[in-house]
């Protein structure tokens, strides 16, 4: 299908941008706690699968409040909830800043979590509805750069403060740098209505659906997979790989900007070749996962392994994302709240089983373990959701 590209104005993009920076912050503040398991344990006198809840409950929150969080405000101006929900996000950063132990930490990323249920139930529809006309690919891709400048600079530089001046000023920097998006927004950002109000009325076209129920399905065995080797991959790096600080940085570095090369793949190839793009991301996962461990014996292997298995989970991302905004089009916010409170019920159950293997086997088997399941996600997605995708 030919699409029309014309010129687009440095003001049809800021709106974008901002999007984009606020992607940023909230994905640097989700993936935070695991660059600094350690330094948090240790500091609060708990072991690292304790400290590992923090991600568990922190996307178990997601799961379960994204849709009644978006019920809630499904008749809100869209500008005015990003506003609303920011707020929410740099209020309680600063509790996290403040917290003098486990509970009220605890507390705190609660608080970032309702905010993060809202921020991705709504960020991918309004980057679609933003975007100028025949754009739409290239504005989920921003959406996914963000995330991806958050594990190649958000991640690694609030690891480099949390280890030289505590992970709680790690907390109020992301506080101060979320208040300086928040004025961004204010400044820049458009008025979008709400022309998606979300009812339950909406849920059977949706539940009747079998191409999206496959969707999340597969997208819930996977991302429990990845979660499994990804939520402990700082103290693996140190403890396993026997990286230095300074490697383990480097190596979450890599992770991150492997996000930027799968966006740019995904914008290159996805539409051309769909299904073997589906495969590689898939299959990708499981086959990285699976070699974790034996790649961990050299320090440049596990590098090049954490960008291969960054292309792949960011492909499988994008590719599953735009799949759910094209099988939804007259209920997307809804579709994408499922979708995130599906993602998010992975992440949980993957740090959970992650810590299990710390707690019951060995850090050393995470991989092995998330690749297991990633092998089942695999077969699913060959047998299951490529077929329908195929017939529709």
């Amino acid at each position: 299908m030919h699409i029309y590209h014309r010129n687009i104005t440095l003001r049809e993009w800021l709106p974008l941008l901002c999007l984009t920076f606020s992607a940023f912050i909230f994905n640097t503040s989700e993936f935070i706690p695991i660059g600094l398991l350690t330094d948090i344990a240790t500091d609060l006198k708990i072991t690292e699968a304790h400290t590992g809840l923090l991600i568990s409950v922190y996307a178990w929150v997601v799961a379960l409040t994204s849709l009644p969080l978006m019920l809630l405000v499904s008749k809100m101006e869209y500008r005015k909830l990003l506003l609303y929900t920011t707020i929410l996000f740099i209020v309680s950063h600063i509790l996290s800043a403040l917290s003098i132990g486990y509970a009220t930490l605890m507390i705190s990323r609660i608080g970032v979590a309702c905010s993060h249920a809202v921020f991705w139930s709504i960020a991918s529809p309004l980057a679609v509805h933003i975007a100028p006309e025949g754009h739409r690919s290239m504005a989920l891709g921003m959406i996914v750069t963000g995330t991806s400048i958050a594990m190649i600079v958000g991640l690694p530089l609030g690891r480099i403060i949390g280890l030289h001046i505590g992970w709680r000023m790690t907390f109020f920097c992301i506080a101060a740098i979320a208040f300086a998006i928040f004025l961004l927004l204010v400044i820049i950002f458009p008025k979008v209505p709400n022309r998606n109000s979300i009812t339950l009325r909406m849920l059977p076209s949706i539940l009747n659906n079998p191409v999206l129920l496959s969707i999340y399905c597969l997208t819930f065995i996977i991302v429990t997979a990845h979660y499994t080797g990804y939520s402990y991959i700082e103290p693996f790096l140190g403890q396993v790989a026997g990286l230095k600080d300074n490697w383990i940085t480097l190596t979450l570095t890599a992770f991150g900007i492997s996000g930027i090369i799968g966006s740019v793949l995904f914008s290159r190839y996805f539409d051309k070749h769909p299904y073997p793009f589906i495969c590689f991301a898939v299959t990708g996962i499981a086959t990285f996962l699976i070699l974790l461990h034996l790649s961990s014996f050299n320090h440049y292997a596990v590098i090049v392994l954490c960008i291969l298995w960054g292309i792949a989970i960011t492909a499988f991302n994008l590719v599953f994302q735009a799949e759910v905004i094209r099988f939804a089009p007259q209920a997307t916010t809804i579709a994408m709240s499922i979708y995130s409170g599906i993602y998010n019920l992975g992440i949980g159950s993957g740090a959970l089983i992650g810590g299990m293997v710390c707690s019951h086997l060995s850090i050393s088997d995470i991989g092995y373990v998330g690749g297991a399941i990633a092998i089942i996600a695999s077969i699913y997605c060959i047998k299951k959701v490529l077929r329908l995708l195929i017939q529709k």
